[in-house]
């Protein structure tokens, strides 16, 4: 809290230096008279805070009680700035202040979620300790008790007994205190630690810089009225199973949903509904139910598997390939989450009561006639709880927003009117908000910098796999890490770069698609139909190269430009684009970092979105294991310097060392 605070009294200064000194007379109602100040050269109240009294006193016409007076309402007003002010970390800023609160969070993020519970094991601990060790203080020795009083003795012994009775059955209270303990007593962080730590997990430092400065909840909350936010704020939630720490728009969409029971949570993409799913899910396991369901396209249940194990302590289940049933079997039997496709979820025939089922991407179920619609409109009516996750906006799109609302609220779906939507989408959202939560990304993350990452997993389909495993064999590195776009038919990495395309365009964002291989930019632009910009390679000259890019920022609205990670890397602004897609990791860090900063830059007014597409047990797996360690080396001594570029290539893998690491690796598992 002092880091932050030195970080809140910074930006409010900075700030004063626009507010004339004629606004301390507001402070004292009109009673003090600054016009002595203003013929002195004060004119702005910034230049009052940085001078004492004794300095004041000193003007002529200026005693010593209104030198006092003039300062008082000075510091009133930086405080009430102090207080006001939005911080932001900024990875291009590492200036004291900001370094010493980011080396502060760092250890509280690096205890991770057990410090809260922790916290709140050490009061109740306490609360039963205090007044049994008060009760037992004659037994400290025999001299004490020797003296005491015999019922004084006996209230003592008695304690004695109830304290060995506290502390053998708070064995497991006892490792958590020493476990959290030892990590908040470890030396503090250096600064280079700290910072690359920071952007290896910045929404973690984000959630709790959220919790210790406290969010607007205006924006939290949505359009939703007063009286039902008030409702939500007051639900509690459990975090026994959660290992996340939550932002508070996110605590306020799973209390939502826990709320309301059936909602639709249509926050932009990139603010993180996932969590605010698994949150709500946690919550219901601390209450005691075993069973729960969600579906979602195919291209996204790795992401749900690795999300849920990751972000909390319930089992995830995939319903999904050969082993289908007999997961089914194992989740019927021990519970947990059991995590299926949109497409199979007919197949799912469990008897089991499920505690909650949450449907992702649920506008792929917007016509009521298709075999998916109708398995989950199915799941919904046999459900007491339900969750909606869609980033597709639905203010405009009034009928597909009908069919979700009908699966679970058919009587708010009856009456939700036209007019409603005709007035615009505050109208809108209002007449939807027993059942209907959306925040944008400017509305909750203002102390965010402009770039939130996601990292994408999906699994080979299996023509994929296939001309992976030739090209394993083959020892030809470059097919390996292009074999995922084998097949585009059945691509999944493919098909996930168009629901993100889509979601984009849903919200009217450009997007930028970088790829090393030219062969996998076509790919990706025969999938599109053809409306896309580029591709951007190396052998474009640089003057058609500006204006593939000038027609692609021109351009109203929604808008895709494909390039070559190589050449999109190097002398282009593209501030235009809001998401950036990498088909692939890159060999260097550097190069992708470059190419992601074309867009994250200077003039950029939206915050940026960077999702990586990758394949689990593949190439794109290795390269991540074996890149991280030169990553951290980058972080340290190339990241944001003037060097950046030509200390690269010192901290870079080869590529023939990485190629010959990652083939050998993937021969011994693949072709033993």
């Amino acid at each position: 809290m002092d880091a932050l605070d030195a970080l809140r009294v910074g930006v409010a200064r900075a700030g004063l230096g626009s507010i004339p000194v004629s606004r301390l007379r507001d402070v004292t109602d009109g009673q003090l008279r600054v016009g002595t100040l203003e013929k002195a050269g004060y004119t702005t109240v910034r230049q009052v805070v940085e001078v004492s009294p004794y300095e004041l006193q000193l003007l002529p016409g200026i005693g010593a009680r209104t030198a006092g007076q003039i300062h008082v309402a000075a510091r009133q007003i930086e405080r009430a700035a102090a207080e006001a002010a939005s911080i932001r970390i900024d990875v291009e800023r590492h200036d004291p202040p900001t370094t010493n609160l980011v080396i502060a969070l760092h250890r509280l993020v690096s205890v991770g979620p057990d410090l809260p519970r922790a916290v709140e094991a050490a009061r109740e601990l306490d609360a039963r300790l205090a007044p049994l060790l008060a009760a037992a203080r004659p037994a400290r020795s025999r001299w004490r008790m020797w003296f005491s009083l015999p019922e004084r003795q006996r209230r003592a012994r008695e304690a004695v007994s109830e304290l060995a009775g506290v502390l053998e059955g708070a064995a497991a209270t006892r490792l958590l205190l020493a476990q959290v303990t030892a990590d908040l007593l470890r030396p503090a962080a250096g600064e280079f630690e700290a910072w690359a730590d920071f952007e290896s997990r910045s929404p973690e430092y984000f959630g709790l810089l959220a919790e210790l400065a406290g969010e607007p909840v205006g924006t939290v909350q949505g359009l939703l009225p007063d009286d039902l936010a008030a409702k939500v704020g007051a639900q509690p939630l459990d975090d026994t199973h959660r290992r996340v720490s939550l932002r508070g728009y996110q605590a306020f969409g799973a209390r939502f949903s826990l709320v309301q029971q059936r909602v639709i949570i249509g926050d932009e993409m990139g603010l993180g509904k996932s969590i605010e799913a698994i949150a709500a899910l946690a919550h219901l396991r601390a209450l005691g139910a075993t069973h729960f369901l969600v579906a979602c396209p195919t291209s996204v249940l790795i992401n749900w598997i690795r999300e849920i194990e990751a972000r909390s302590t319930l089992r995830a289940v995939p319903l999904h390939g050969p082993d289908r049933l007999t997961a089914q079997e194992d989740w019927v039997r021990h519970g947990g989450v059991a995590v299926t496709t949109l497409d199979s979820l007919h197949r799912l025939q469990a008897e089991t009561e499920i505690g909650m089922l949450v449907v992702d991407e649920a506008h792929y179920v917007k016509n009521p006639q298709t075999k998916r619609s109708k398995a989950v409109a199915s799941w919904c009516a046999r459900t007491e709880r339900v969750l909606f996750l869609t980033g597709t906006p639905m203010e405009n799109r009034v009928e597909e927003f009908r069919v979700l609302v009908s699966y679970l609220r058919p009587d708010l779906a009856a009456e939700l009117r036209s007019s409603d939507i005709v007035a615009g989408a505050r109208a809108f959202r209002k007449a939807v908000a027993p059942v209907y939560l959306r925040r944008n990304q400017e509305d909750v993350l203002t102390e965010l910098p402009d770039r939130v990452e996601a990292e994408e997993w999906v699994e080979f389909s299996g023509a994929d796999f296939e001309a992976y495993r030739q090209a394993v064999a083959a020892g030809n590195f470059m097919a390996m890490r292009r074999a995922a776009y084998a097949e585009p038919a059945t691509s999944a990495k493919l098909k996930r770069l168009l629901e993100l395309v889509e979601d984009a365009e849903a919200n009217g964002l450009k997007v930028v698609v970088y790829s090393y291989f030219r062969p996998v930019l076509a790919a990706v632009r025969t999938a599109l139909g053809g409306r896309a910009h580029g591709p951007i390679a190396g052998e474009l000259a640089a003057a058609r190269r500006q204006r593939v890019v000038d027609e692609f920022s021109a351009a109203k609205g929604h808008a895709v430009l494909l390039s070559q990670v190589q050449a999109g890397g190097v002398g282009l602004n593209l501030q235009a684009a809001s998401v950036v897609i990498l088909c692939e990791p890159q060999v260097k860090p550097s190069m992708e970092t470059q190419a992601v900063g074309r867009a994250h830059r200077m003039g950029q007014v939206r915050k940026v979105q960077v999702h990586r597409l990758l394949t689990v047990d593949s190439v794109d797996q290795r390269m991540l294991d074996l890149l991280s360690r030169k990553s951290g080396l980058f972080d340290a001594y190339a990241r944001r310097s003037d060097l950046a570029e030509s200390a690269a290539d010192a901290v870079d893998v080869s590529d023939q060392t990485l190629a010959r690491l990652v083939v050998e690796e993937e021969q011994r598992r693949l072709m033993p």
